[in-house]
């Protein structure tokens, strides 16, 4: 696989011209948001289930 991706960042570095945009350079940058928005959706749901938790055990008092 460390081969591959060696393979794939030349071509991409070959083929680099002014005005061009690499398909790879996207691809990673789609990976990375899919990472981080992953991220922002598993915090807001801990915090809504703490929301709910906490509004629970005050509606129990």
């Amino acid at each position: 696989m460390s081969t591959q991706f060696n393979l794939d960042n030349d071509r991409a570095n070959f083929s680099h011209s002014e005005g061009r945009v690499k398909v790879t350079d996207l691809l990673s940058r789609l990976n990375e948001e899919k990472k981080i928005e992953k991220k922002r959706n598993l915090a807001l749901g801990v915090a809504a289930v703490s929301a709910v938790t906490v509004f629970g055990i005050i509606l129990t008092i």
